[in-house]
């Protein structure tokens, strides 16, 4: 962490618009219909994505803090990502004060746009464990997302980081977990879920490992939750129309909400 430079070296006339460099962003909202309902539509992804991004932020902390072992200062930047989950769900409920007569008068502007193309929700995704190199496509005409994700593609991701701890402790995480080809999508272990039970059955002993785990799971709750707020949403705009990126819509969409990025801590719990 840098030192705070003295006061000496600061511009004397910041001011809150220059910090926050105001200009460009209230100038990033560019509506290309004459429908009013578009300003909130590009308000609300534009601030998603912003979100998104101190949420990578903090998930890249935690990661590296995780790995060094430091599990305890990594609950904070866990923490703080939930409730960035919490309002990211609620901002869903402004989205749905449009009716579907308000998105069909501007949704054919959007041509084969979608969220679906997301890179920073594609990464957050393979940055928790959920790995999916199909989505590099959409970002080929944007190298730097291309490489950020592709980065994380070919990373360790938060729960290969965990499990390497869990083996660290002692825990009978099998070798081949700890060594796997980390650009591959994760597939379930018993062994690790065996595990993990260690640590849920005896707390006292693995406290942080213990709460590590539940901070886990408070993460893939509010995804969960994030993406059953959007199926709703979705289906009280257009129902079962397909999407603009060319997806099946609700379909898609529904279907997503069976993915869990770290599998063994739910399964954990029907043999507790």
């Amino acid at each position: 962490m840098t030192d705070t430079p003295p006061a000496s070296a600061l511009p004397a006339d910041m001011t809150y618009a220059r910090y926050l460099d105001l200009d460009q962003l209230l100038s990033a909202q560019n509506p290309i219909s004459d429908q009013h309902d578009e300003m909130l539509f590009v308000v609300i992804h534009q601030a998603k994505e912003l979100w998104l991004k101190q949420i990578l932020h903090e998930v890249g902390l935690a990661k590296s803090l995780v790995r060094a072992g430091d599990l305890v200062p990594a609950y904070k930047s866990l923490a703080r990502v939930s409730r960035i989950q919490a309002v990211m769900t609620q901002s869903w409920d402004i989205l749905a004060t449009m009716t579907p007569a308000d998105y069909l008068m501007f949704r054919g502007v959007l041509g084969s746009s979608s969220g679906f193309q997301s890179d920073q929700f594609r990464r957050l995704e393979t940055m928790l464990g959920l790995k999916d190199p199909k989505f590099l496509v959409f970002q080929e005409d944007r190298p730097e997302a291309h490489a950020a994700l592709s980065a994380a593609l070919s990373a360790p991701s938060l729960y290969d980081d965990a499990l390497s701890q869990l083996a660290a402790a002692g825990l009978p995480v099998p070798a081949a977990v700890v060594t796997r080809d980390v650009s591959q999508p994760y597939v379930p272990e018993e062994a690790v879920e065996a595990a993990w039970l260690e640590v849920y059955r005896d707390t006292g002993r693995w406290w942080e490992l213990y709460q590590l785990a539940e901070k886990l799971v408070d993460l893939d709750d509010a995804l969960v939750t994030w993406r059953h707020k959007h199926v709703v949403t979705v289906e009280r705009i257009i129902g079962r129309r397909r999407g603009t990126g060319g997806t099946d819509g609700v379909g898609y969409l529904s279907s997503t909400l069976e993915r869990r990025c770290f599998p063994e801590l739910w399964s954990l719990r029907t043999k507790l």
